[in-house]
């Protein structure tokens, strides 16, 4: 039922490196920019909260699917902008990489939000009494304070993106459902099991992050 894995046509452990290459600089890229997010939904500034709240608002409810297509088409296709990569391959995987840390960053802006909301107002008032500005408050104070108490909910973002990687395959990016789909036509007679091997590959990247995070907020949890 599986003789299709000795075949060297298909690389499935190739595939999911790319996945999980896919997946560790979207997460990276998405911490950083949903972090960004975050500060600008609760700064002093007006024109910084409009942008922030604009902007995951309406990211937030466009079909990843598009977001990825208009990084290629738009990014790559229009405006000739490579991102530094030589070749077709590494250019697709950046353009991925950029589209899903515009896309996943907005969810780790509301989880981090909501984070915020847990610190109470009397520290970053007792702060700003002490001089503190509005950053140093926002990165001495709250933030670290913010992460430990969305451990879990980001850890929810990070298997979302795990399996939102597959979306890539829409511009071409040889990650595992790109993979799959050619083997789905070549292989028609082995249907099942090549369900069961990218089943199988998915739950081996998303269970052991979910149980490991999971026991991660327990210990890091803000004792109130």
């Amino acid at each position: 039922m599986f003789d299709f894995l000795d075949n060297p046509q298909y690389d499935v452990l190739g595939a999911f490196w790319v996945t999980v290459q896919l997946t560790l600089w979207s997460a990276a890229g998405s911490l950083i920019w949903g972090t960004v997010l975050a500060g600008m939904r609760v700064s002093p500034v007006p024109l910084m909260r409009t942008f922030g709240t604009g902007y995951v608002n309406v990211v937030r409810n466009t079909p990843l699917t598009l977001v990825i297509i208009a990084c290629s088409a738009g990014l790559g296709e229009t405006l000739g902008m490579t991102l530094g990569g030589d070749t077709f391959e590494q250019t697709g995987f950046r353009l991925a990489v950029l589209g899903f840390i515009a896309y996943t960053g907005t969810f780790v802006c509301e989880a981090l939000r909501s984070g915020i909301n847990t610190v109470p107002p009397g520290q970053a008032e007792a702060a700003r009494a002490l001089g503190l500005s509005f950053f140093q408050v926002l990165t001495l104070i709250v933030l670290p304070q913010a992460f430990r108490a969305v451990i879990a909910p980001l850890a929810n973002v990070l298997i979302a993106l795990t399996k939102n990687t597959t979306v890539a395959s829409a511009i071409g990016v040889a990650e595992a459902s790109l993979l799959m789909k050619e083997m789905i036509e070549n292989e028609a007679d082995s249907l099942f099991a090549v369900f069961a091997v990218f089943a199988f590959g998915f739950i081996v990247l998303t269970l052991p992050t979910g149980l490991f995070l999971g026991w991660l907020a327990k210990r890091m949890a803000v004792k109130r």
